[in-house]
């Protein structure tokens, strides 16, 4: 409960979508539950057998609810009331002492579906968003799976008693165990929200706004990962650095929305014409650096082209300025592994003033990649 009014207090600021919210009242709910069972035979059966039991379904159901919102998933708010159904009745049904073996094996059953839910959402966000806290929070909801299993099969084959709080030593090893797992998964919940936080803020950090495409910062690391990885795979790296031709005319002749709109018709098409692999960065106001792992430089000059042809089509379709303009476009190619990105560069220039000396709207390569 305590770790409840946390996330609460965490939603409180504002500063968070509503799935602190989920996860803030999942665990009041659990906690108000557990209370509820604990006072057996102090409070009334009614409350502190189907109407507690059914709070703490409620709760669990809420830590579900919560990871899905957090990951942007749809809400299906029927499912949740037919669980909650689905547990409720027969819990209300089999109110009696008699009961407590099938109210055991209903709730380790509906625990264990909501847990394989949860185990698959968080290696969703594993994999959809390369968070490594939906990993570790499928691994300490998975463990649950099995511990509800074995609570429910020695329920139904008469061997957990018929008591709430046994005295036995796999009662309490389970109950122990199943308690350490719930503080431990409140702990991974905040732990996602804040990887995902870091992340979002790398991403800003490294990334142009306007564009989309890496900045300076997130080039260079970019190309220290091309390195690493050149590593393990030694080959070449091309490097293409585009220039838009006459933009600062066209920026002050239409006005800097234009200049913007231009930038970004530019980085569209570029992506679509650059491998999944390839990287493309905003070098400076109207100049653009792709890397191309892997690729000869008869190769680039082919995509140079074609990233040309692409900016060419997109803005024939927009009819923002009167004059288009053009592309020139240096290539150079080098060692993944052992070139420097300045070197490269600065390879790359020599080839586009070239480009821009012959009349712009063009493709040269660096002499040295020509020798290769």
């Amino acid at each position: 409960m305590i770790l409840g009014f946390v996330q609460l207090a965490a939603y409180a600021t504002g500063r968070f979508e509503r799935w602190p919210l989920w996860w803030g009242l999942s665990n009041i709910l659990v906690g108000l539950g557990l209370i509820g069972v604990g006072l057996r035979d102090i409070i009334p059966d009614i409350v502190s057998i189907p109407l507690a039991n059914t709070v703490s379904w409620i709760g669990y159901l809420l830590i579900l609810f919560g990871v899905r919102s957090f990951a942007g998933r749809p809400a299906r708010p029927l499912l949740y009331l037919a669980a909650i159904a689905a547990a409720a009745i027969p819990l209300f049904l089999w109110n009696e002492p008699e009961g407590f073996a099938k109210r055991v094996v209903l709730v380790a059953v509906l625990v264990m579906a909501c847990d394989l839910l949860l185990v698959r959402e968080g290696l969703l966000l594993w994999r959809r968003e390369r968070l490594a806290s939906g990993a570790i929070l499928a691994a300490l909801f998975a463990p649950t799976v099995v511990l509800f299993a074995i609570r429910g099969y020695l329920a139904a084959t008469g061997q957990l008693g018929t008591e709430m709080f046994p005295t036995d030593n796999t009662s309490q090893w389970l109950t122990a165990t199943g308690t350490a797992f719930l503080l431990l998964r409140g702990s991974a919940l905040l732990l996602l929200a804040a990887e995902r936080s870091r992340n979002r803020l790398v991403t800003i950090a490294q990334h142009d706004p306007l564009t989309g495409a890496l900045n300076r910062s997130g080039l260079e690391r970019a190309m220290i990962q091309i390195a690493e990885d050149a590593g393990k795979r030694p080959g070449r790296l091309t490097l293409l650095l585009i220039d838009i031709d006459h933009f600062k005319s066209l920026n002050d002749t239409h006005g800097h929305a234009a200049g913007d709109r231009i930038l970004q018709l530019f980085a569209e098409a570029a992506r679509s014409e650059l491998r999944a692999s390839d990287v493309l960065a905003r070098h400076g106001g109207d100049e653009f650096v792709a890397l191309l792992p892997h690729m000869p430089t008869k190769d680039a000059v082919r995509v140079a082209n074609r990233i040309r042809s692409a900016f060419g089509r997109a803005l024939a379709d927009w009819d923002g300025v009167a004059t288009q303009p053009t592309l020139s476009i240096g290539v150079a190619e080098g060692d993944a592994a052992s070139d420097e990105l300045e070197a490269l560069l600065e390879q790359a220039d020599e080839a586009l003033y070239r480009s821009k000396r012959l009349g712009r709207d063009r493709v040269q390569v660096q002499m040295r990649a020509l020798a290769r």
